[in-house]
């Protein structure tokens, strides 16, 4: 790995730094301690210069609430100077640089620790603490007010950490102090067109400050978020030379001569957005079921393109033998309905069960015929059937070990189009911030990969079939229209007026601003999903439920 080749005078050698992209579990700090060591260990015998890990690699991020926890704070101190240690006569003049939480002066800081023969030789403070969107960080830590320059075997890199590269005056300084080279040690979720606004502000500080960067970031999922790696280095002319796989372990060579870098590990993609969004969602359910120690999942197969996308998704994550499909069918399940489902369980070739509601439901009319007597049926019936399903996987989940996976999209949560304790029963929700004109998109990509959706599934009316001859569109706008509403309102927080300016029917866009508002308290009841948009409901959207305000 390390070259060897002749300097002349004073020159410093050319020198390997090796970027380790991996998954680092939020809590698991001995885990991720021993993956430092290990990778640290094969890299220096690989004759690596230089080994970093990702932002916060010794805890995972975002570690939340657990920093409030004293007992964490002293694991955190125990594990790092059991990497010192470990690390201090195994890996002869090999630099290590990691991120974790670090306590000065009483106070917290986003850190990272550049350690060398088993001894910290320089500390970086995270300067910028992002405080938006998914993320919390002035919550839990103090900001740096420096920039930091090591000196790697007579060459001068920068250290940032993750926010720190999208402040210009952050970087300016780092260059100020002599930084020939920037490392950005990154815990950077992803969203749709996320590597686009990267490559961006690389490209831009690269061209400003005539400086190559290399952009380690974390992989894997935690929770609502997903980390899709996608690791970078842009040299000094704005190309880029190295990338990382994407939402997987990876490692970047690269090699720094004082004046630019180079490297032969470039994972050319060829992947469409949905594949992309498609690989994020796998990611999610993965590493959600796993982490949490779920044996498998269940899920509520109806034969319609939400549950049928969703059980692709739990297939691919997990393997067809830790995935159960439960058709409920009630007395206005169509035929082609049982048909569908029965398919997709079979291409799928996950175990598959049929158990109908109508004497569950009718057990249920018969206890509350007295309650409502003289009331016209109305949703609630609807609802009543939707709780019988919801129960019933419930069930399966307490005796199997299995987890319920949901199966609504961003379109229905986000209008209300859901019923609580019934189809948003369940630990996870794989689609919930994925819009229903995209589920209809992904699932095209799914099949072009191999089959698993049946045709008809795509093509016939979305319907909840909780009464006679239902259609979605009966109560809502066409999706293509709801989900433009959606966009501009919830994603990019536009005003009435403005949408309606977009050529958008007035009642529509009415009509969903009002829905959205309305059905709070349901999404603050649902389960996490994960998150694939710029705001997706959940952390990164956060509304009173009670609340006087409407917008007008």
């Amino acid at each position: 790995m390390k070259l060897e080749q002749p300097v002349d005078g004073n020159v410093p050698k050319p020198i390997s730094i090796l970027m380790v992209q991996d998954a680092f579990q939020v809590g698991d700090i001995k885990c991720n301690a021993d993956k430092i060591i290990n990778a640290t260990i094969k890299a220096s015998q690989q004759g690596a210069d230089l080994v970093v890990f990702p932002e916060l690699a010794l805890v995972g991020y975002p570690p939340e609430d657990l920093l409030h926890r004293q007992g964490f704070l002293t694991q955190i101190k125990t594990e790092s100077l059991r990497i010192q240690q470990h690390l201090k006569d195994t890996i002869g003049d090999t630099g290590v640089i990691f991120g974790l939480p670090i306590e000065r002066d009483h106070q917290l800081y986003n850190a990272a620790v550049y350690l060398l023969h088993g001894e910290v030789q320089q500390v970086c403070l995270k300067q910028s603490l992002p405080n938006y969107s998914v993320f919390d960080e002035v919550r839990y830590f103090a900001a740096g007010d420096e920039s930091v320059v090591i000196d790697v075997k007579g060459h001068k890199i920068g250290l940032l950490i993750c926010e720190d590269v999208w402040q210009k005056l952050i970087v300016e300084q780092s260059k100020h102090n002599g930084a020939q080279a920037i490392i950005v040690l990154n815990a950077s979720p992803f969203h749709i067109d996320k590597h686009e606004e990267r490559i961006q502000i690389l490209k831009d500080h690269s061209q400003v400050f005539n400086l190559p960067f290399m952009y380690i970031n974390l992989s894997g999922g935690q929770d609502e978020l997903v980390f899709d790696g996608d690791s970078l280095a842009i040299d000094k002319t704005q190309k880029v030379i190295a990338r990382a796989a994407l939402f997987e372990a990876d490692t970047v060579e690269i090699t720094f001569d004082g004046h630019d870098i180079t490297s032969s590990h470039l994972t050319v993609s060829s992947d469409s957005k949905e594949a992309v969004i498609y690989k994020a969602l796998v990611t999610g359910v993965r590493d959600f079921v796993r982490q949490n120690g779920f044996s498998g999942v269940v899920i509520g197969l109806s034969g319609g393109v939400d549950s049928a996308l969703t059980l692709a998704i739990a297939v691919d994550a997990l393997g067809a033998n830790n995935v159960q499909a439960v058709m409920m069918p009630s007395r206005y399940t169509a035929d082609m309905s049982l048909q569908d489902a029965e398919a997709e369980a079979d291409l799928l070739g996950v175990k598959y069960d049929v158990i109908a509601i109508e004497d569950v439901f009718n057990s249920f009319i018969t206890a509350l015929t007295p309650v409502f007597k003289g009331a016209e049926t109305d949703t609630t019936e609807e609802n009543i059937q939707a709780r019988c399903r919801g129960l019933l996987l419930m069930a399966i989940s307490n005796k199997t070990g299995r987890m319920v996976l949901t199966t609504g999209n961003k379109s229905e949560m986000a209008v209300g189009y859901a019923t609580l304790y019934g189809d948003m029963c369940g630990g996870f929700a794989p689609i919930k911030d994925v819009c229903k004109t995209l589920v209809y998109a992904l699932c095209r990509y799914r099949n072009r990969v191999s089959v698993v959706i049946p045709e008809r599934v795509l093509t016939r009316p979305p319907t909840a079939e909780l009464r006679e001859d239902q259609c979605d569109q009966d109560s809502l706008p066409e999706y293509d229209v709801l989900d433009r509403i959606l966009a501009l309102s919830v994603e990019q927080d536009m005003p009435i007026e403005d949408i309606i300016a977009q050529g958008i029917d007035r009642d529509d866009v009415v009509q969903v601003i009002n829905l959205v508002q309305r059905n709070e308290h349901k999404r603050r009841q649902s389960a996490p999903g994960i998150r694939i948009t710029r705001r997706a409901f959940g952390r990164d959207r956060r509304y009173p439920i009670t609340s006087g305000y409407r917008r007008k």
